[in-house]
C-alpha cells in the first residue's frame, strides 16, 4: 500500500472522527482551522479560505472541488462529482445528490436494478444556496444565482436567476 493512500486514510479518519463533530464555526474559531487543514488534504481540489460547519458530508473527498472563500453549512451532504466554485454560500441541511437508483425495468423490483451512472452537479461563482436545498444530478446553477430555502432543484439554473419551491422555479433576477 502506498504512502499517498495510508496518509488520505488517516486524514478520513481525523476529519470524520474528530474534525465532523466539533462544535459550529461560530462557536469556536479553531474549528473552522481545523478542518479546513484536513479538508484542503481531503478533497481532489480545495481553494484559498473554504468555510466548512460541522457535519459536512464529503464521502472519501475523490471528484470534488470547493473553490476559493466558499462555505458549506452544517449538516450538508456533497456528493461524488460535485464542483463548486469561488465565493459560494451553501446553507444548512443542504444535500447534492450525484447519482440516483436504476428503475427502468418493471419486471425487477427497483432496489435489485444498481445505480444509474454519477451525473456531475456545477455550481458556478457567487452563488447562495439557501437550507435545506436539495440539488438533484446533472443540474448546473449558474454564476450569481441564488437557490431559496427548501428548493428542490430539477434542472439547471440559469445565472443571476433567483429560484424557489418543489420543484425550483424562477421567481426572480439580480440583474
Amino acid at each position: 500500500m502506498s504512502w499517498k493512500i495510508i496518509k488520505k486514510a488517516i486524514l478520513l479518519v481525523l476529519y470524520y472522527s474528530i474534525a465532523f463533530h466539533l462544535p459550529p464555526i461560530l462557536l469556536l474559531k479553531i474549528t473552522k482551522s481545523i478542518r479546513a487543514f484536513l479538508v484542503k488534504r481531503i478533497l481532489d481540489e480545495c481553494g484559498d479560505n473554504p468555510w466548512i460547519d460541522s457535519r459536512v458530508w464529503l464521502g472519501d473527498g475523490c471528484k470534488r472541488k470547493i473553490g476559493n472563500n466558499s462555505g458549506i453549512g452544517g449538516n450538508t451532504t456533497i456528493g461524488k462529482n460535485t464542483f463548486i466554485g469561488n465565493d459560494v454560500m451553501i446553507g444548512q441541511d443542504v444535500i447534492i445528490i450525484t447519482r440516483n437508483h436504476e428503475f427502468k425495468d418493471i419486471s425487477i423490483p427497483m432496489s435489485r436494478q444498481g445505480f444509474k451512472d454519477y451525473e456531475p452537479v456545477i455550481i458556478e461563482d457567487d452563488v447562495w444556496i439557501g437550507a435545506r436545498v436539495i440539488v438533484l444530478p446533472g443540474v448546473r446553477i449558474g454564476k450569481g444565482a441564488i437557490v431559496g430555502a427548501g428548493a428542490v432543484v430539477t434542472e439547471d439554473v440559469e445565472p443571476y436567476s433567483i429560484v424557489a419551491g418543489v420543484p425550483a422555479k424562477v421567481i426572480g433576477s439580480r440583474k
